[in-house]
């Protein structure tokens, strides 16, 4: 996938029909299953308020000439091991997945990240038993630190690998071409 093909939009209220979409049991295996309607509109409400609360930035991928979003990718505050870092996540439709459009839009994400960071690290925390979102994080220029106990979602344990970017260093090329910011 080349990335002049893909681009993020900041989340907007309209996207609840994409989280919808991405909350399936095929999608969710990794991640303790499909949520509940009250569950989705509570984590809908977090991502709008990612930006006016500064906490971080939830995104759409969307290819571009397409449109219909086909993931979703972003970044927020949370406490890890004493400290504050950025945690990531991502979701990529299946017909869209295996194109290298998750390392793209994370990619971009990170680089959103980078572009405000109000911390000096982002992780990832893919379970150890996710071959392909540990693959994007490969991809999209994380490090691996290793494996670790992980909670997600909140109260379900689980085995993750522990990958970090560190926002203090710019990546050496821009994926999207262009800055993308978080507004």
């Amino acid at each position: 996938m080349d990335a002049a093909r893909i681009r993020l939009e900041p989340w907007t209220d309209a996207d609840l029909a994409l989280l919808r979409r991405v909350n399936t049991p095929e999608m969710k295996k990794h991640v303790g299953g499909p949520e509940t309607e009250e569950q989705l509109l509570v984590r809908h409400g977090r991502y709008l308020d990612f930006v006016p609360s500064g906490l971080g930035c939830m995104f759409r991928i969307v290819l571009v000439g397409e449109a219909e979003p086909v993931g979703t990718v972003g970044y927020a505050a949370r406490s890890w091991q004493g400290g504050t870092v950025y945690e990531m996540g991502w979701n990529v439709l299946p017909p869209h997945q295996g194109r290298g459009i998750a390392a793209l839009a994370t990619r971009a994400a990170v680089a959103a990240a980078r572009s405000g960071a109000r911390h000096r690290y982002l992780h990832a925390f893919p379970s150890v038993d996710h071959p392909a979102s540990n693959a994007v994080c490969r991809k999209a220029g994380f490090t691996l630190l290793g494996e670790t106990d992980f909670e997600f979602p909140p109260g379900r344990p689980m085995r993750s690998n522990n990958w970090r970017v560190d926002l203090s260093y710019p990546f050496r090329t821009d994926p999207m071409g262009d800055e993308l910011t978080c507004r």
